[in-house]
């Protein structure tokens, strides 16, 4: 034992030498820089044992570190000092049982050889270590691996490098289901041979002495070849009367742990398990949602764009309305992009987001996802809503011509939106709930009391603001019933056309603030697996329908469409008719404005009627 020693600042090469009964060496708590020769110890014991521990100046494990220091098992337990790196080939030469890394708090690469030359470890502990991968070879012996507090570790080797894995203790539960349910595939192929005498194994018997009854040489063989792998540090005086020639010899039985009767094979355990907010699977979980999403994410940046460009190159004025669909087409178009990151992401780690779950959740792009979906969706109601009682303000005062809504009134309304959503978007990303906690990128997370209500805050908002878009629409329909004004035809349309915007609005937000409403209140009615539907089915309707209902649908914009495409040569045509019948509806105004001092209420309801039902 060498401890406590913090002026030892070296020890001399063949300071150890030609030890062949030393059984355990202690080095810790030294003032050691460089790693010291153990090459030349050359002992004998059938097991051995070295110790290393709270020498912060020790910074590097060099190549052949343990050659020469024993031929039979060796436990390393190398903790708590100041290693940075191992080099290739480290460990060559030894037959490691127990290789033990923990607490080095500063270890950060192991090199891909730095295990070749050397028979296992069966136990690997890197715990509370800064490594960010683990070597590409020389896994396959480890039975047990513990990686307990390394963060900084978030993406695993292939899995077929642990061949032998019959227990995990990991930092990320995501990882736990790289291993859930893993076998080798030598261990597939021997399953169903234990199948087929697992009754003989049961029909076994002992006697008092435990002493094992068997049936014959070759069930009797391969049940020592069993207990002989349970036990490899047996001595050799406990070996099987029998023959090896049994149905499995070593190497078929490596990775199998078995109780005395040996009739069932150790499936591999690994924690944490994954929770209710991540479980084992991709991003969007379902196939047919994998394939949906491409075509809702694409529709919605297709359609809003289109309506953003139509509008902002129109030559006509910037009324009211075009500026409040201005905005709504930019909220759903944000909301597109989210789809569309959310669907890129899913595909890049398809059949592998246990290796990419924490690298996303924690990293900018889901916290970009989050902010543009809780942005967008926010900036969307809230628009709609504006919208919607500007049509109610303007079907209601139509004759009071000083009371119309004007640009100048929008824009502080409209500002006021921005702020509101951008703040509510902010603020996961400054800890009021957050972006990470499952892997579509929304506010999941209500374990404290203000995320709780900042989650009912926005829930409480929309359906509040769907009440009022309903209540409006409702308002405008009856003062638009006058039979007097419309036509019972007209009538009819508008009818529709107000329960399809409704409808539209209560599929998006209902069956979201129903389960997320319960949820918050910590009583989940859907799992989140299942909530991946919601996310693509409904949580994107209004994104893809807005541009149609409110724009692409109207004369007004079929007008301003083509006549952007006679600008670039295409639908001259058309661009022209539509062109002819704007400057004969306009004239025909003009003649009948000039007949009379103020138009009509029902001249102006009719009017209004027109607009709302393009």
């Amino acid at each position: 034992l060498i401890l406590n020693t913090k002026n030892l600042l070296h020890i001399e090469d063949g300071a150890f030498r030609n030890l062949p009964r030393l059984k355990y060496l202690s080095i810790c708590n030294t003032g050691i820089r460089q790693f010291p020769d153990l090459t030349q110890i050359f002992s004998l014991e059938s097991h051995f044992i070295l110790e290393l521990c709270d020498n912060l100046r020790m910074t590097t494990i060099p190549q052949n570190a343990f050659q020469g220091m024993n031929n039979e098992s060796l436990t390393l337990k190398l903790y708590k000092n100041g290693f940075e790196d191992i080099h290739s080939h480290a460990f060559n030469g030894t037959k490691l049982n127990q290789l033990i890394l923990k607490d080095n708090k500063n270890l950060r690469w192991i090199h891909n050889d730095a295990l070749r030359g050397a028979t296992g470890p069966d136990v690997l502990d890197i715990s509370s270590t800064a490594l960010e991968s683990l070597p590409s070879y020389g896994l396959e012996a480890i039975q047990v691996l513990n990686a307990t507090s390394s963060y900084s570790l978030k993406r695993l080797p292939p899995l077929d490098k642990f061949s032998s894995l019959l227990e995990a203790v990991l930092t990320y539960p995501s990882h736990c289901c790289a291993f859930r349910n893993l076998r080798t595939e030598k261990q597939n192929s021997l399953l169903s041979i234990f199948d087929s005498f697992s009754k003989e194994c049961e029909s076994t018997m002992r006697k008092p002495t435990n002493e094992i009854l068997y049936r014959d040489d070759s069930y009797n063989a391969s049940l020592w070849s069993a207990e002989k792998n349970m036990y490899p540090f047996a001595s050799n005086e406990e070996t099987s009367p029998y023959s090896y020639s049994a149905i499995f010899d070593d190497s078929e039985m490596t990775g199998f742990d078995f109780e005395y009767d040996f009739c069932q094979p150790k499936i591999l355990t690994c924690t944490p398990e994954p929770d209710a907010f991540n479980p084992c699977e991709d991003i969007l979980g379902y196939s047919f949602l994998r394939v949906l999403i491409w075509f809702i994410n694409i529709l919605a940046i297709a359609g809003n764009f289109t309506v953003l460009l139509v509008l902002i190159t129109s030559h006509y004025k910037l009324t009211v309305p075009r500026f409040l669909m201005c905005n709504l087409s930019f909220a759903d178009f944000c909301m597109g992009l989210y789809l569309l990151l959310i669907a890129s992401v899913d595909a890049q780690t398809s059949g592998q987001y246990y290796n990419h779950a924490i690298d996303w959740q924690t990293g900018s792009g889901c916290s970009t996802a989050g902010f543009f979906t809780v942005f967008a969706s926010e900036l969307s109601v809230y628009t709609l809503t504006v919208i919607t009682i500007e049509r109610w303000h303007t079907i209601t005062y139509a004759m009071q011509l000083d009371r119309k809504l004007r640009l100048r009134h929008a824009v502080p309304i409209m500002l006021g939106g921005w702020v509101f959503s951008i703040l509510i978007a902010v603020l996961p990303l400054l800890g009021v709930s957050s972006y990470m906690k499952v892997s579509i990128c929304l506010p999941m997370d209500i374990e404290t009391g203000l995320s709780q209500a900042y989650i009912l805050l926005i829930l409480v908002l929309n359906v509040v603001a769907f009440i009022v878009i309903c209540a409006c629409y409702v308002k405008i329909y009856i003062a638009v019933q006058n039979p007097e004004l419309v036509a019972a035809h007209k009538d009819t349309k508008v009818a529709k056309r107000m329960a399809i915007l409704i409808f539209t609005d209560f599929t998006c937000m209902a069956p979201i603030s129903f389960f997320a409403i319960s949820a918050a209140f910590k009583v989940p009615l859907i799992t989140v697996t299942n909530s991946k539907i919601l996310l693509v089915l409904f949580y994107p309707v209004n994104s893809c329908a807005n541009p149609f209902l409110y724009a692409i649908f109207t004369k007004a914009f079929r007008r301003d469409f083509f006549l952007l495409m006679s600008k670039l040569g295409c639908c001259k045509s058309r661009a022209e008719l539509y062109r002819m019948n704007y400057f004969s509806a306009y004239t025909s105004n003009c003649k009948n404005g000039s007949s009379a001092t103020a138009p009509s209420k029902a001249s102006q309801v009719l009017l209004l009627l027109s607009a709302l039902e393009k």
